[in-house]
């Protein structure tokens, strides 16, 4: 491992320096529902429950997207018998979907904040063998430290915005240090693999996204069943894991559907479930009710906010295409191959670079896709619901589509094999 160049240095003295107010700061966190008060002390490796014996693998992602698709992997990983999986996330959604989906002999705790002693608490309680940093959620000291205990690190489905490579080839020093801490990056595609290597990351290989891999999204066969009874064979506009200023356009799309879907009924799954009070006001006159309230439509209802956690399988089975939000505003699109893998059609905005790949095969498969505004959303949504059999024939093409793109489970579970080879 390189030398701590002083950018790092100067962060660790900082992070060290604010550790004091680190337990005021996670009550008030806790308080506006952003820490699980219960766990908090996780945050700060203390209270940490008592380490299995055997080998334990150490898998990190930020949140729901990440460590959704590091479940295959993570099953994969477990069919040695002898081994156990710790997976760290910093977010409660993301540790209230691991609990209920992780495999046995897999374990979930909050990741550590990045201090000096919170993080050297965690690595000494815990001791990995190895640690897979999925996607690109990387913490100096944590990455550092385990590096500087010996552990084996690896960056698995990494991924780097234009944007971020920008940002870090303003310290390159820095980034480098970081990086060279990884023995091996598997890259979702060649364009990311280029600017990790240029940023001074070792062994840089193209697995692609285990994104593409992730098994499809679960649905409560009951709840799917009351959903339907509810909307009884509506056409439906389906707007999935909208931003702040998407729902703005897609609600001018659907007042201009009514006008020849008189009894269309639009679903908007905010990606953030807390704006659901938002979106009622947002809808204005417009008849509307929340899922989070308990309620369902009805045949008055012109707009049904479902603002709940874990519940995007079901709309993605209710409609034959969606909007994907993330796309209309700079955010980078959320991910299309969820829908695409239950045969729903795909639309979505420009701002696509947080899965680039995997919208331009999607849209080419297809042959539309891609809008910008309120009269785009409408004219496709127009066509599509006006003719079923086209808007099956574009969900079996984003289904094969998404498909196509695998593979990257097998690649990056050889690579995390041979490495675990030498700890063998």
């Amino acid at each position: 491992m390189r030398r701590a160049p002083i950018g790092f240095l100067a962060y660790r003295a900082a992070t060290a320096a604010l550790s004091p107010a680190l337990p005021i700061f996670l009550r008030r966190r806790a308080a506006r529902g952003k820490e699980n008060p219960v766990r908090v002390n996780e945050r700060l490796g203390l209270g940490l429950p008592p380490r299995p014996q055997g080998p334990l693998l150490w898998v990190h992602g930020a949140s729901v997207g990440e460590c959704i698709a590091a479940l295959p992997l993570i099953e994969a990983l477990l069919k040695d018998e002898r081994r156990t999986v710790l997976v760290t996330s910093g977010t409660v959604s993301s540790a209230e979907i691991m609990q209920q989906r992780l495999p046995p002999r897999a374990l979930h705790q909050f990741v550590p904040v990045d201090t000096p002693s919170a993080t050297r608490r965690f690595l000494d309680h815990w001791r990995p063998q190895v640690g897979l940093f999925v996607d690109s959620d990387m913490w100096p000291n944590l990455i550092l430290g385990a590096r500087a205990r010996g552990m084996t690190l690896a960056l698995v489905n990494a991924r780097m915005s234009a944007r971020s490579f920008r940002g870090w080839r303003w310290a390159r020093a820095t980034a480098a240090a970081l990086l060279s801490a990884f023995d091996v990056c598997l890259a979702q595609d060649d364009e990311i693999a280029a600017r990790f290597r240029l940023l001074g990351a070792r062994d840089v290989r193209v697995t692609g996204s285990l994104k593409a891999d992730a098994p499809p999204l679960p649905a409560d066969a009951q709840q799917l069943e009351t959903l339907c009874q509810a909307i009884a064979g509506r056409p439906v506009l389906l707007a999935a894991q909208t931003h702040p200023g998407e729902d703005e356009t897609i609600l001018p799309a659907h007042d201009v559907l009514r006008q020849t879907v008189p009894d269309l009924l639009t679903i908007l799954v905010p990606r953030h479930v807390g704006r659901g009070p938002e979106l009622a006001m947002l809808c204005g006159t417009r008849p509307v009710r929340r899922r989070a309230l308990g309620e369902l439509p009805c045949d008055a209802t012109a707009v049904y906010v479902a603002d709940t956690m874990g519940e995007l399988g079901l709309f993605y089975r209710l409609a034959s295409f969606a909007f994907i939000g993330g796309s209309l505003v700079r955010h980078g699109g959320q991910n299309p191959l969820e829908p695409a893998r239950l045969g729903c059609a795909v639309l979505a905005g420009p701002h696509t670079f947080n899965f680039a790949s995997a919208y331009e095969a999607i849209f080419g498969a297809q042959g539309l896709g891609l809008v910008h505004s309120s009269s785009e959303i409408a004219s496709i949504a127009r066509r599509l619901l006006g003719d079923p059999s086209e808007a099956r024939k574009l969900g079996e093409r984003a289904a094969e589509s998404a498909a196509s793109l695998g593979g990257a489970v097998d690649k990056t579970l050889a690579a995390v094999e041979h490495l675990l080879a030498g700890h063998a």
